[in-house]
């Protein structure tokens, strides 16, 4: 059982605001601290230069200025702690900064877009305002890693199954009061930007290379240990030719190996960066004391033979270090004959062969963990809103939408609500409406809750209920000059995918806005009411917004399954200035519309517009 809403918005409010001031006064304590330090290593340098001058004259302070050097590491290192922890500091700063601009509203472009995920021929991804600037991702996604960004992107991008949803709503109700928990991730690591690139590191995991046998190691340390040994005696002996015969084996050795070398390296270096940060992410999902099934399964999955990920992640890390330190000058013209990266490159195929089919698991837990995470600092922001209940639709009953007092999760708290009741003996609405009255709006905010209820989220209405449905939206349909393609042109081929839906066991829901604009009066009639009329054939459920009022003759043709309804505006007039101007209440009333704004919205902005 999923628990209800809580209270007011102002709870979450006051939480970060406390911790905010909490953190920002340890701050400027940590600063006075780092200062303080700053100025004893200049002091205690000073000293040692002092000491340094003075000991030409008078040797016998050497043992006064050994004292101060060795002085200075406890100092350094005391010192790295303190900054250590003004780095910390300032993540958890950002973290209740970004916290309170999503409560009050002023988050729009300041974090993750998400734009790399939009695909234009995605039924409802840019109709719904996903992704980009002030999109529904930007809001919810507080992942670290790309695992955790990808994983948000595709729940939103795909309606989960009822089951799933109930395990992940499970899920976000157990995270939604770990606040520590959910600080504590966002601080892993020593950056905010993301790293980690799943699909490049699962990849590398389960590619079969095995370029670097036993063999060639054994050979390698042979004469990396010969090599050496010959430099001793060429030191002690005076025997330069073995040295140098030694020296050009080696070499030759090198030399020869190198088509097998850089393919493994260069694979792992360019698959795994940012390691610490996933190795610190799974440490984290390891021991957290979880009890909801679907995170309990989240933790099952990372269970490798007894070896922790993340020690086996870290132990990639080092090795991935290891290799980087290379592209030192000296430790390059060294690594020819000492082999050094042989050994580093048998290391890696090693782990990759143990670890690298469970890769995929990993990063597949990890991801799902942020995901959920994410979700459930939005329950933990916007404790009013409930969780959704779905219900499945059956041969007798059909789809099925109700809701109760819904508006748009990223509209201020101020946004006008809604009710609407859709499902077999309700299958279509033609919405009417003046220009800005909020038609469109209320489109979106039906589908962006629709996406938010089948993705695991609670949605921002009184109570929703739902059966599985699969969200198409023609609203936000695009030309494209480059392609060759008009808005008409792309408008029906939008309307052929969403045609093409009904075919599959999920019923349809579409949000069609102004349809069929490009073309003629009549024609857009005709061809409006054969797609809306097929489309309701085929048992699906939606909305149609137009300014067009013959368009509200549909419902005529069609039966009882189709009403109009309207948002309407009026004009108010201000005594006092003398200026009228024009109002709307952004509710969904029955009916038809009886007014027109658009000569009123002309003068509004300075046109000389006669009637």
């Amino acid at each position: 059982m999923i628990p209800g809403p809580t209270s007011s918005i102002a709870t979450s409010e006051a939480i970060y605001s406390q911790r905010l001031a909490e953190t920002q006064a340890a701050q400027v304590g940590l600063i006075q601290r780092d200062r303080r330090y700053i100025t004893a290593k200049l002091a205690l340098g000073a000293v040692i230069i002092g000491l340094t001058l003075w000991s030409f004259k008078h040797p016998s302070i050497s043992t006064l200025l050994g004292l101060a050097v060795v002085a200075l590491i406890p100092l350094f290192i005391a010192h790295e702690r303190i900054l250590k922890a003004l780095r910390l500091n300032r993540l958890i700063v950002t973290f209740y900064q970004q916290a309170l601009a999503r409560i009050l509203g002023e988050w729009q472009g300041k974090g993750e877009s998400g734009l790399h995920f939009l695909d234009d021929h995605h039924p409802y991804a840019r109709d719904l305002d996903l992704f980009g600037t002030a999109g529904l991702f930007e809001l919810l996604c507080t992942a670290r890693t790309r695992a955790g960004e990808t994983t948000l992107a595709q729940w939103l991008l795909a309606p989960a199954p009822i089951a799933e949803v109930h395990l992940r709503q499970a899920a976000v109700a157990e995270l939604t009061p770990l606040l520590d928990l959910r600080q504590n991730i966002f601080t892993l690591g020593e950056d905010i930007r993301l790293g980690v690139h799943p699909e490049a590191l699962a990849s590398w995991g389960e590619s079969p290379t095995r370029l670097i046998t036993p063999a060639t190691r054994r050979i390698a340390l042979i004469l990396a240990i010969l090599w050496i040994a010959s430099l001793a005696a060429w030191a002690f002996l005076g025997l330069g030719i073995l040295a140098l015969a030694m020296s050009l084996i080696n070499l030759g050795f090198s030399l020869r190996l190198q088509g097998r070398l850089n393919p493994v390296i260069e694979g792992v270096e360019k698959a795994a960066p940012d390691m610490q940060l996933l190795s610190e992410v799974l440490h984290f999902t390891e021991t957290q004391p979880f009890t909801s099934p679907k995170l309990t399964q989240l933790q099952a999955a990372l269970r490798h033979d007894g070896i922790a990920p993340s020690a086996a992640i870290k132990k990639l890390s080092r090795i991935v270090e290891s290799l980087e330190s290379r592209r030192n000058v000296f430790a390059r013209i060294l690594d020819l004959f000492v082999l050094r990266s042989t050994h580093l490159a048998y290391a890696a195929e090693q782990w990759q062969h143990a670890f690298g089919p469970s890769i995929r698991t990993w990063l597949s837990a990890v991801g799902e963990l942020e995901a959920l995470t994410a979700l459930s600092n939005y329950a933990f922001e916007n404790p009013a809103q409930p969780y959704p209940t779905l219900v499945e639709a059956t041969a007798e009953t059909g789809p099925h939408f109700e809701a109760i007092a819904f508006a748009h999760p990223l509209l201020p708290a101020t946004a006008v609500a809604n009710d609407l009741h859709m499902g077999r003996d309700l299958q279509l609405i033609i919405v009417s409406g003046p220009n800005m009255a909020g038609k469109s709006t209320f489109m979106r905010a039906l589908g962006v809750n629709i996406v938010l209820a089948q993705c695991g989220a609670p949605v921002r209405a009184r109570s929703l209920t739902l059966s599985p449905l699969a969200v198409a939206a023609s609203i936000c349909v695009l030309d494209s000059l480059q392609g060759g393609v008009s808005r008409f042109y792309a408008e029906i081929n939008r309307l052929k995918l969403i045609s093409d839906l009904t075919a599959g066991t999920t019923p349809v829901l579409f949000l069609l806005d102004e349809l069929l604009s490009g073309t003629n009066s009549h024609d857009r009639l005709i061809g409006t009411q054969f797609i809306v009329k097929s489309l309701v054939d085929d048992g699906a459920i939606g909305i149609v917004t137009t300014h067009d009022l013959a368009l509200t003759k549909i419902p005529e043709a069609i039966g009882p399954q189709a009403i109009n309804c309207h948002f309407e505006d009026h004009i108010e007039e201000n005594a006092v200035c003398k200026i009228s101007r024009l109002k709307f209440d952004y509710k969904l009333h029955p009916g038809i519309v009886q007014t027109s704004n658009a000569l009123e919205l002309m003068r509004s902005i300075g046109l000389k517009v006669s009637e």
